[in-house]
């Protein structure tokens, strides 16, 4: 009674689509209000004077401006500056 077992399938056929995390705008470039600074997940850069944070912690601009990367020791923060 020989027996051929069943082709199995791949078990590790899966991945998912990569999300676009990380900075969309860098230190001296203009913004408007509304635009995304940085998507992330958790608060990798905290948000300054001028930045509002969603419930995923993306970080955008409340104001026209331009943008400001300031780091205290290992906290890094965004801010606007006026133009």
């Amino acid at each position: 009674m020989a027996q051929k077992k069943a082709a199995g399938s791949s078990r590790n056929g899966r991945d998912s689509h990569s999300k676009r995390l990380g900075i969309k705008l860098y230190g001296g470039q203009s913004v408007n209000s509304g635009n995304i600074i940085v998507r992330q997940r958790g608060t990798k850069v905290h948000a300054g004077n001028g930045v509002g944070i969603g419930k995923d912690h993306t970080l955008f601009a409340l104001r026209n401006g331009y943008i400001k990367y300031d780091k205290k020791g290992k906290r890094t923060s965004v801010r606007v500056c006026n133009l």
